[in-house]
């Protein structure tokens, strides 16, 4: 089997290695000639996991017609705000019975789409769509730690396409129709994962972190609910699983990004210094604007937009949070009466 790895970052290269151990024959793109030239000759991504060595049928291009060309399977691994444009770069090549499963976990800012919507509205053929996300840390999954998965496919043939073709004996890969929860837990709980990091920053304790991440799944929830999500999504790896991984791991760059605003920082000098993108940053505007535009609240995602761009403190967000009126733990889940 041959397929194609759009994107070269942390992610992208643990999925080399995990797809090129399986023996299928790799084709990475990268933006950058030094990644490229670091996979082809040395076997290694020079700036991301650059103790992992890749397998001898793993390519690499910067060329993005050259990488898709003949390939029976495209996996989307760049940052969320790239996935258009790479989209664009790939329709005129990519034949329309070519599975397409998007790795990026994000809400495009302004079209306010998920990004198989992205993918259909630039590449069509809505049937060959899918998302795969998860507790997966770039980290982990290269050096083979017990891992899983989800897929979620518009058609169950792709789905269990993509499900034996990511299988491993430490990657275990469930499929699940439900693609707009899958996608829709992606974006948010890196949003609850910066503010679990805000937590962390101003020394907060283990009741403040485990009340923002149950809260921030009932609001996770509730925007799934209002899009037609399945509820039983949240429950599992695409929902609890990501929360709970992004909110505590040392690996998670959304929460590292919320511990380094709560010292001082700024989401401008967290990716200079990290050269990390975190999704969450760019997730806290988009699905802001989407609850808004829906007549929902989001409170845990509008205080982390207010404190990433609109000056506000995370201590004075958290008053905020906490001030707010008494009601119902299960206020706005369609499943008490008074939602006022």
């Amino acid at each position: 089997m041959r397929a194609a790895i759009i994107g070269a970052g942390s992610w992208g290269t643990a999925v080399a290695w995990l797809l090129g151990g399986k023996g299928i024959e790799l084709t990475m793109w990268a933006r950058e000639q030094e990644i490229a030239d670091g996979i082809n000759q040395e076997r290694r991504n020079p700036f991301f996991l650059k103790d992992i060595t890749l397998d001898p049928w793993v390519k690499a291009t910067t060329d993005i017609e050259r990488a898709v060309s003949g390939a029976e399977a495209i996996v989307v691994v760049t940052p969320s705000h790239g996935v258009r444009g790479v989209a664009e770069q790939m329709a005129g090549v990519l034949r329309p019975n070519i599975p397409v499963v998007n790795l990026a976990k994000g809400v495009e800012q302004g079209t306010l789409m998920r990004m198989t919507e992205v993918l259909e509205d630039v590449l069509g053929h809505r049937e060959r769509l899918a998302a795969l996300s998860g507790p997966n840390h770039a980290e982990e999954v290269s050096k083979g730690v017990p891992s899983a998965t989800v897929v979620a496919a518009y058609s169950e043939d792709v789905g269990r396409m993509l499900q034996e073709m990511f299988m491993a004996p430490f990657f275990r890969v469930y499929t699940n129709p439900d693609v707009v929860g899958v996608e829709l837990c992606g974006a948010s709980k890196n949003v609850v994962a910066v503010a679990a990091g805000m937590s962390d920053g101003l020394g907060y304790g283990d009741n403040t972190k485990a009340t923002l991440m149950t809260r921030g799944l009932a609001e996770m929830s509730r925007l799934g609910a209002h899009l037609g999500a399945n509820p039983l999504t949240y429950m599992g790896l695409a929902g609890m699983g990501d929360l709970i991984v992004t909110c505590t791991s040392r690996h998670s760059r959304n929460r590292a990004l919320g511990e380094w605003v709560a010292k001082g920082g700024t989401v401008e000098s967290y990716a200079t210094e990290t050269k990390m993108v975190a999704e969450g940053a760019k997730s806290a505007v988009s699905l802001d604007d989407l609850a808004h535009k829906l007549g929902m609240e989001m409170p845990i995602t509008h205080q982390v937009r207010a404190i990433l761009y609109e000056g506000h403190s995370p201590s004075e967000a958290g008053a905020v949070l906490m001030g707010r009126s008494a009601r119902d733990e299960l206020h706005g889940m369609d499943l008490v009466e008074d939602e006022g």
